[in-house]
């Protein structure tokens, strides 16, 4: 149950981290068209080759940070997710680590306690064992 609710925790964050990178995108390519419309009006007002190359360095630049911060956010919750998903594999396999350990226990007793039932009753335990046989072999006939 633990698992499931901690899948769905990792499922809800990377969704998260998802759409906030998406609206982020979003409103850098609105800042860009924003930019590349007020440097048109510009350019219509005052057409100077120096003005121009300027502005289309800013929006290369600003486009560029935009990028680097972008790849640096994804590589960070990247990171972090698969932190997160070996600890996870860790408490997994150490859970069953012990699950393994307790049956193992379980049937170490249960194996005594039946080997001591056989030694006190050895004629019941030969009787109980040809009746299984015997309903077994009656049961793979019939296939």
């Amino acid at each position: 149950m633990a698992q499931n609710s901690t899948t769905d925790d990792m499922k809800r964050d990377t969704n998260a981290a998802v759409d906030e990178a998406t609206r982020d995108l979003k409103d850098g390519a609105d800042r860009i068209a924003e930019d590349v419309r007020r440097t048109a009006r510009d350019l219509s007002r005052n057409s100077g080759a120096d003005r121009l190359a300027d502005r289309g360095a800013a929006l290369a630049g600003d486009a560029l940070d935009a990028g680097r911060d972008y790849a640096n956010r994804a590589r960070d919750a990247g990171q972090e997710y698969a932190e997160r998903a070996r600890q996870q594999a860790e408490r997994l396999y150490d859970s069953g680590q012990q699950t393994a350990r307790d049956v193992a226990h379980y049937a170490e007793d249960r194996y005594d306690e039946l080997s001591d039932v056989i030694r006190r009753h050895p004629a019941q335990a030969l009787g109980i064992a040809a009746g299984v046989g015997f309903l077994v072999g009656l049961m793979l006939q019939r296939r």
